[in-house]
């Protein structure tokens, strides 16, 4: 008995070991976060980028590049090649600024990409 648990132990243990060598770890997603927290979550940082959308009526590739990888098109979200990423940093601090200078302690109160934008790249 003891030598059959012995046996089926090392054997699941050998398993255990040999599914973990061959799992690919798991793939780290490059960022380039220079006004956003840098350890903002996956969750947070999509839904930041969404409300982006929301604000200024664009999809994702109107801030950032995209190039033809393995025959698709990907978005590569790391990069500054755009100048509306830059941009987009900059309205970001922008707001920030406003909204400690202007609404701090106001209820809740504050500006957004909206405040002007209000679904349009470009507002009036």
């Amino acid at each position: 008995m003891y030598k059959r648990t012995t046996i089926l132990l090392t054997l699941a243990i050998a398993v255990f070991i040999g599914t973990a060598a061959i799992t690919p770890p798991e793939k780290k997603e490059k960022r380039n976060l220079k006004v956003l927290p840098k350890d903002i979550s996956h969750d947070e940082l999509d839904a930041i980028m969404h409300r982006f959308n929301d604000a200024l009526g664009v999809k994702c590739n109107h801030c950032h590049a995209g190039a033809e990888v393995d025959g698709r098109y990907k978005l590569n979200f790391a990069s500054d090649e755009k100048p509306e990423k830059d941009m987009a940093r900059g309205m970001l601090k922008m707001t920030e600024r406003i909204n400690k200078k202007f609404f701090q302690g106001e209820g809740g109160t504050q500006v957004s990409c909206m405040t002007c934008h209000n679904g349009s790249a470009h507002p009036k």
